[in-house]
């Protein structure tokens, strides 16, 4: 179901055609010097058709790398990839490329600028951290700006410039973001959305009162996907988040497991906006050679505000649904204190399965001063083999028959002064002692599997909680609360392969819950050629 490969780059939508270029290495599963850009197309998303790579290591400004970019349509729908070359000295510096032909809707060839390179790192910016361009987005006054991620010793910043013609480029004075201790500010994105809480997308250059702005960037000391939502000020070229979480501790993450340098783009077909990840390997880099291959792009999501106007809302898009095949139900089912499910009748190794929980009073719940844990600590050490009140429940992805393998993806109610919070993880670390037997994703002890989680608030007056799991093999993201919450999960399991594998409902809490509705339908192969 996904893409294997590396880091996705510039995807778009062009005359009826989805694209997607991404960072690739075609001499080994390992990043290398001769990197590439990878060029694959669709026409819904879902089955793809590899083209030849449109950019190849060949002169002075990038012979040592075609790294990561962007894609911007300028009007007249012509297509620009800006991308980060490294050249001759191992500086990074960025580029232009154009389509050879602009009426082949498969754009498989490209021209690149002989005015390159249009940036070369400004005064006090580390000359191997000044990468990854934004698409760019046009003002009121008719100039381009975008946005470089870069960094001075250990702080990162998203440098703003702006352009009347898209080739000439002038640094602005202050960045448009900047903080300390992050490291490079790798793969920003910057974006409207609606504060209507409407899942339509908004194109990139829109700036009116109807939208707020996401700024999203990779912290590369943090390996996760931050992100602001705030007021753009274009007159002033200032953004103001409504909350810093560097300073507050609000922290907004994309996705709180294996998923990094992602990139959204504006689909104007469907009027929305896609965001794509990548999620690198957990097993070794032998395994990698072995396979051939190393890194998958996640399913495509759609994102948009919630109604809240606090955070962003992510969803796999509605195109994955055509891979679902034979489905099964469960509706109505109490599930006692230490009790399990199997979810029957599907190939549980590529599986799409939603479940919504009605939950007991949550007066009930247990303590727990939010202040003084982490939910990575409430994840992974003994919290998660005791068992709880409300909770842990959940599903038991990629498990064996005897569930010697499995990996769970589990909700954890808790009381706090004033409001009721909720503990979701994704943990093939171990699992609750539901036997004697000490439980992993897999057997293997050369893996890493570190556990997931976060913990958010719930509405008392709402009695029920939903998740909804893609796995695929390797690969689980989960999406709790409708999409508020993700967690992405590499899994190598060595019992629970294909056929073999089993998909469990399970409840560990003292106080039952009650599996509402449950829906799982085995998936069908996407195509490749």
């Amino acid at each position: 179901m996904e893409i294997a490969d590396l880091i996705v780059t510039g995807p778009m939508y062009y005359k009826g055609v989805y694209h997607f270029f991404y960072q690739h290495n075609p001499y080994a599963p390992t990043f290398g010097r001769h990197m590439v850009w990878g060029h694959s197309v669709s026409y819904d998303l879902i089955n793809w058709i590899h083209l030849n790579h449109i950019l190849e290591p060949s002169e002075s400004y990038d012979i040592n790398g075609c790294y990561s970019g962007s894609i911007t349509t300028l009007p007249g729908e012509k297509p620009v990839i800006m991308y980060t070359g490294s050249d001759t000295n191992k500086h990074q510096i960025q580029n232009l490329a154009m389509p050879k032909n602009l009426s082949d809707p498969f754009l498989r060839e490209w021209v690149k600028d002989p005015q390159n390179p249009i940036m070369i790192p400004p005064s006090g910016i580390d000359v191997e951290g000044f990468r990854d361009p934004t698409t760019a987005w046009q003002g009121g006054d008719g100039k381009w700006r975008v946005i470089i991620g870069a960094k001075t010793g250990d702080d990162g910043k998203a440098l703003l410039y702006h352009s009347d013609d898209f080739v000439n480029w002038k640094l602005h004075p202050n960045p448009l973001y900047a903080s300390d201790n992050t490291g490079m500010f790798e793969c920003p994105d910057f974006f409207p959305v609606h504060i209507s809480g409407s899942k339509s997308g908004v194109d990139t250059s829109i700036q009116n009162s109807s939208v707020k702005h996401v700024l999203k960037m990779s912290y590369q000391n943090k390996q996760l996907e931050y992100y602001f939502l705030g007021e753009y000020f274009p007159d002033q070229e200032k953004f103001i988040p409504d909350a810093d979480w560097a300073r507050t501790g609000l922290d907004l993450i994309l996705d709180h497991g294996m998923f990094y340098a992602s990139k959204s783009f504006f689909d104007n077909a469907k009027k929305r906006r896609i965001l794509w990840g990548w999620s690198k390997e957990c097993d070794t880099t032998q395994d990698d050679y072995e396979k051939g291959w190393a890194g998958l792009q996640s399913i495509p999501r759609q994102v948009w505000l919630d109604k809240s106007g606090k955070w962003l809302m992510q969803w796999p898009i509605e195109e994955v649904e055509k891979l679902r095949d034979k489905q099964v139900s469960i509706t109505g089912e109490k599930l006692i204190g230490g009790s399990t499910i199997e979810v029957s009748g599907i190939t549980a190794s590529q599986v799409d399965v939603e479940v919504l929980f009605e939950l007991p009073e949550l007066e009930n719940a247990e303590w727990l001063d939010e202040s003084e844990v982490d939910s990575h600590l409430l994840c992974s050490e003994e919290y998660a083999s005791r068992s709880g009140i409300i909770g842990p429940f959940g599903l038991l992805a990629l498990a064996s028959e005897d569930q010697t393998e499995h990996t769970a993806i589990f909700f954890r109610i808790y009381r706090a002064p004033n409001r009721y919070l909720c503990l979701m993880c994704s943990d093939q670390s171990r699992l609750f002692l539901l036997s004697s037997l000490f439980n992993l994703s897999s057997l293997r002890q050369d893996l890493d599997k570190t556990p997931y989680g976060t913990i958010f608030d719930i509405d008392p007056n709402v009695k029920t909680i939903s998740l909804r799991s893609l796995i695929d093999r390797s690969i689980i993201e989960s999406f709790g609360e409708k999409g508020r919450i993700c967690i992405t999960s590499r899994v190598y399991p060595s019992l629970a392969i294909d056929k073999d594998a089993h998909l469990y409902v399970f409840n560990n809490g003292s106080q039952s819950v009650v599996i509402s509705e449950l829906n799982a339908w085995s998936m069908k192969e996407a195509e490749f050629s």
